[in-house]
């Protein structure tokens, strides 16, 4: 076997040697970003990166392997139907946000005057497009599945909708106003529980009830929108939603101040009201593609993520490059205070972001050398290592061994000064819930 893949390797050329061995050990995957192919793409077929963008949307979402037909069709050459009125149910590339992470004394300069802005409340739902064509409606999530039938109350707007609109907006389990309370987006625990159903009983949708909160319309009367000015689909898309009057249909709102310190204010009262911060869309600002900053730009003005000390107990191999290194890492907090007697680690969130390549290395070192047993490709290590968890949502969970699960957990830093007892508690973060 040794002198048969001596003697292949001596017939390739130097640059399919990388691709042979992938093949051969059964580990090809490489990881790349989704720009990174879009671009790869444009540059063979010759095509503008917007075009096959726009070509890719719902390219694994079609319910089979992709074929080489639909391949060559990736990187063809631009039709003329391309350029017509789109038709179909496949949605646009979503323009997407930068984070804003300069202090705000600094937005004067940066950003210029808030009149220059429109400004918006996070919401912390699902990011989807409502796409309605021919009599038919597709709802599109941002991570291009097709999530129609998980939310039949939409598919219902959609019906109501005028052929040839796609609404970009957020899918949210809403609390209707009443009771002296204002309506108000429930946290996203509660959709996740209509999207973990694989059925969807009537008492499921009484008790939570979904809408979508549009925040930029597309398309209208089949007619391409994303050339015109923020503030011009804005006016467009609110003329529709007071047209339509449907329940289901909930603009964004538009929030005003008059400074940004002002918004500033109004961003601290986001964790409150269940939304993650707030976003800044430019008023002259085109729909652009993915997070491109060519035709206009949104930032996300989020809050500080919340953030506890846990100890890594245990560690799994990486994928692609880190598939040598242990990079996934399971985290535990105490489920008694430091007083107490008998203290037992309690696992509550995994992370595998949020070091340097260098901070992997070392920590891959400690957990080679502090494995006590391994199951499957988990090891299970001596608690040594304390890092600060960040995350950006809490809430309870019955399937977790904590009772509790976050969202977008991962690493801010590693705590060297720290040493075990001192990580954080249960009881911590039973204090982060929701009130």
């Amino acid at each position: 076997a040794h002198d048969a893949l001596r003697a292949q390797w001596q017939l390739l050329a130097e640059d399919e040697r990388l691709a042979y061995f992938k093949l051969i050990t059964g580990s090809f995957r490489v990881g790349v970003s989704r720009l990174q192919v879009t671009q790869a793409l444009a540059a063979i077929g010759g095509l503008d990166p917007k075009r096959v963008a726009q070509r890719i949307m719902g390219y694994t979402a079609i319910g089979r392997q992709p074929t080489a037909a639909d391949y060559l069709a990736l990187i063809a050459p631009e039709h003329g139907d391309e350029l017509a009125p789109h038709t179909g149910g496949q949605p646009y590339p979503f323009f997407l946000a930068h984070a804003l992470t300069t202090p705000v004394e600094t937005f004067d300069a940066s950003l210029g005057a808030p009149a220059a802005w429109q400004v918006e409340w996070k919401w912390d739902g699902i990011r989807a497009q409502l796409v309605k064509r021919a009599g038919q409606v597709w709802l599109w999530s941002r991570g291009e599945e097709l999530v129609t039938d998980r939310f039949p109350e939409l598919a219902r707007l959609g019906e109501a909708l005028p052929d040839g609109t796609v609404i970009d907006g957020e899918v949210v389990v809403w609390q209707p106003a009443g009771d002296g309370a204002c309506a108000r987006a429930r946290p996203f625990a509660e959709l996740q529980k209509r999207i973990g159903r694989k059925t969807l009983g009537p008492k499921l949708l009484r008790d939570l009830p979904v809408v979508l909160l549009g925040y930029d319309l597309l398309e209208q009367s089949g007619r391409d929108l994303r050339a015109e000015p923020q503030h011009v689909r804005r006016t467009q898309l609110d003329a529709l939603v007071a047209e339509l009057n449907h329940p289901q249909l909930v603009p964004s709102a538009v929030l005003q101040a008059d400074s940004w310190e002002a918004f500033a204010q109004l961003r601290e009262q986001a964790r409150a009201r269940g939304v993650e911060g707030l976003m800044l869309k430019a008023r002259e600002a085109h729909y652009g593609v993915g997070r491109t900053r060519d035709v206009g730009t949104w930032w996300k003005w989020k809050l500080d993520p919340f953030s506890v000390d846990a100890v890594l107990i245990y560690a799994q191999r990486g994928h692609g490059r880190r598939a040598s290194l242990y990079t996934d890492y399971t985290f535990a907090v105490w489920d008694t205070p430091p007083e107490a007697a008998e203290r037992k680690l309690v696992p509550f969130a995994k992370a595998y972001s949020g070091l340097t390549d260098a901070e992997i290395r070392r920590v891959d070192a400690v957990i080679r050398k502090t494995t006590t047993e391994t199951f499957g490709p988990v090891r299970s290590v001596t608690p040594t290592l304390v890092f600060e968890l960040g995350f950006e949502g809490i809430g309870r969970s019955p399937r977790h061994k904590s009772g509790i699960a976050v969202r977008f957990p991962r690493m801010l830093r590693w705590r060297e000064d720290k040493p075990i007892d001192q990580a954080d508690t249960l009881q911590t973060l039973e204090d982060l819930l929701p009130r």
